[in-house]
């Protein structure tokens, strides 16, 4: 499998591509509307077939490059269930899996920063795409867009935490230079999630973060749940 990391500087943004080497069949994890020029010097140099654009979750701070990606390649949009988008060509479900040639991401419901949060698990190459649901030593925020969280505890603990030790973790963001980390040392050592912290005290936390709603809240959901479209048709 080809596999590409990639980050918007402006939102601290990581999007990703995953191709099957033999049919070069790929997908687009979380593409930012700003990056898709990037974005298509990098499938055209890897000759890709973009079979699927997939959302991890509805994004407050960017709007997603799923529509100008679908409009240039084709490519169908993926989002869960309970995103509340318009017009996606898809909403997956838990257990779901998202097929590319020889390879599979399997669709794990991880609700909690947002209502329709999920994550894209790669079995056999040992990587998760968890979205905002668990970030690098952090997690999402939970007071907006149908945030809980107590199903965001539920969500890491249930279906991330659970994964075996080894499994790389790929987050939406991250704001230190980090590119990834491991359940492991999530489990052990997430100062919100790990370390055996209970759900009394990840409540707490959470419930006084006290934090600026994003820069772009109010342009970029209307325009994510319309996949990516700024003004309605």
């Amino acid at each position: 499998m080809v596999f590409r990391q990639l980050f918007d500087p402006g939102t601290s943004t990581y999007t990703y591509l995953l191709m099957d080497s033999a049919s070069r069949e790929a997908v687009l994890i979380d593409p930012v509307d700003t990056q898709v020029a990037r974005d298509v010097e990098v499938l055209t140099e890897l000759e890709c077939t973009l079979l699927w654009v997939l959302e991890t979750h509805i994004h407050a701070d960017h709007i997603t490059g799923s529509a100008l990606l679908r409009d240039r390649f084709g490519g169908q949009h993926v989002v869960g269930s309970n995103s509340g988008m318009e017009g996606a060509c898809r909403r997956v479900v838990q257990g779901e899996t998202i097929g590319f040639g020889s390879c599979s991401l399997e669709v794990r419901e991880t609700p909690g920063h947002t209502a329709g949060c999920v994550t894209y698990v790669d079995h056999a190459g040992a990587r998760a795409f968890t979205g905002d649901a668990l970030l690098i030593h952090g997690c999402g925020r939970t007071d907006f867009q149908g945030g809980d969280a107590v199903k965001l505890y539920a969500s890491v603990h249930g279906q991330l935490f659970t994964l075996p030790s080894e499994t790389r973790i790929y987050p939406g963001h991250d704001y230190k230079g980090r590119t990834h980390s491991t359940v492991a040392d999530e489990r052990a050592h997430n100062p919100r999630l790990g370390g055996g912290r209970d759900l009394a005290s990840f409540r707490a936390i959470m419930d006084n973060l006290a934090l600026s709603p994003p820069g772009r809240i109010h342009e970029a959901v209307p325009a994510n749940l319309r996949g990516g479209v700024s003004r309605p048709s």
